[in-house]
């Protein structure tokens, strides 16, 4: 590669050819790099959201059309369920809860504050008015895997008769209030979108809490996590007059 002369090492021809030829790829690698530079990744690959069935029903699911139209290269398996599952272990990628205190091993943010109030369907309150269905029933009331709800709690002094049934998911309340068969406690953001329902009063405080997007620390960067996120929380900061009672707060 290299010759000694009284000057010191020259390069030989094949030595010479080599140095123009690494210079060449320095010079072709550096304008690829100042390409790629200006280009964000391409988020694509799947997204695993988990949630409860009445956050995915009445808010998540109507804007994933657009989230599909946004970003076809990303493939969404939505988990309903009101036991939270473990994002560490990856069970989930993403989590949409409504929760008061994530958890320390969760980062994310929270987007509103859920509102909660009492509603009836109309032909019920027509027939039996709304001040007695909320002293005397009938209540569709929280089973046991929903327990842990401040709404159950508000309703847990009530006598076992004034209740008409109970139901393990919120989703299940709302259809039970929604059939007739008695007042619920429900999020404001479900109730007031139901044309046959009738708030019975306004917001209860006590039972209101925040809602959060969530994801593990080591997943929070990466492409499709992040337009998931963003997405998400843009939406539904739209709807947070909705969601945390605004809107119905007379």
């Amino acid at each position: 590669m290299f010759e000694r002369g009284p000057a010191g090492y020259v390069p030989t021809q094949a030595g010479a050819e080599i140095v123009a030829l690494a210079a060449r790829i320095e010079e072709d690698l550096s304008a690829a790099l100042r390409r790629v530079s200006g280009q964000a990744p391409v988020p694509a690959g799947e997204v695993r959201i988990a949630t409860s069935d009445l956050l995915l029903f009445e808010l998540v699911l109507p804007l994933l059309e657009s989230f599909r139209a946004q970003y076809p290269s990303i493939k969404l398996d939505l988990v309903t369920g009101n036991t939270p599952l473990n994002l560490s272990r990856r069970d989930a990628d993403v989590a949409i809860r409504a929760t008061e205190v994530p958890p320390d091993t969760l980062v994310g943010r929270k987007v509103a504050r859920i509102a909660w109030a009492p509603y009836a369907a109309r032909s019920l309150v027509e027939q039996d008015g709304g001040d007695r269905l909320q002293a005397e029933g009938p209540w569709v009331g929280f089973g046991d895997a929903l327990a842990g709800l401040a709404g159950a709690a508000h309703l847990r002094d009530l006598p076992s008769e004034c209740f008409a049934c109970r139901f393990d998911t919120v989703g299940g309340i709302l259809a039970g209030v929604s059939a007739g068969l008695g007042a619920g406690l429900l999020p404001c953001f479900a109730g007031e979108r139901q044309p046959g329902l009738v708030r019975l009063g306004p917001p209860i405080v006590a039972l209101s809490s925040d809602l959060w997007l969530l994801t593990h620390e080591d997943l929070r960067n990466a492409p499709r996590i992040r337009v998931v996120l963003d997405f998400i929380a843009e939406r539904l900061t739209i709807l947070r007059t909705l969601i945390n009672g605004s809107s119905c707060s007379a």
